[in-house]
């Protein structure tokens, strides 16, 4: 039973990003600022503490910290930060699927053939998809699909 509401939650939530986008990317937005936020703190705090023992530590935890501050703080102001990060990732992903895709070509077996083959298809679907991502909108509409499909697949799910 509580599968099943959490999977109608799901469903609701993905049909409501759907209808607004931007909803679905706000709250990721935040929350990943806020996670980087505090890590850049933590990194900070790290840093001043671990002066004594080892300066280039500390100074690299410090250097480390505030860039992770600056993208934290980006993150939670400013939604379209996060859609060009998250699609720096994915086109970063597509990249080495390529990569392995034609190296996994390039060998000798068969079976390593066929995997390379759908590495490369999937690393020009990944490129594809970075494309549109970096878009907030195209971001949001993403994320309700993943709600929705989601909540579609646990609601049909056997126990």
């Amino acid at each position: 039973m509580e599968k099943t509401g959490n999977a109608i939650i799901l469903i609701i939530l993905g049909l409501i990003v759907l209808a607004f986008p931007l909803l679905g990317v706000i709250p990721f937005s935040v929350l990943t600022g806020v996670a980087v936020l505090f890590l850049g703190l933590g990194l900070l705090f790290m840093g001043a503490a671990s002066m004594g023992e080892s300066l280039v530590m500390g100074i690299v935890e410090l250097i480390l910290g505030f860039l992770a501050v600056i993208l934290g703080l980006g993150f939670v102001f400013n939604p379209t930060l996060f859609s060009f990060v998250a699609a720096l990732f994915v086109f970063i992903a597509g990249i080495f699927l390529i990569i392995a895709g034609i190296v996994a070509i390039a060998s000798k077996t068969l079976g390593n053939r066929w995997t390379g083959l759908v590495s490369l298809v999937l690393g020009i679907i990944y490129i594809i998809v970075a494309a549109f991502i970096k878009d907030p909108l195209y971001l949001g509409i993403l994320i309700g699909l993943w709600l929705l499909i989601t909540g579609i697949i646990m609601l049909f799910q056997k126990d």
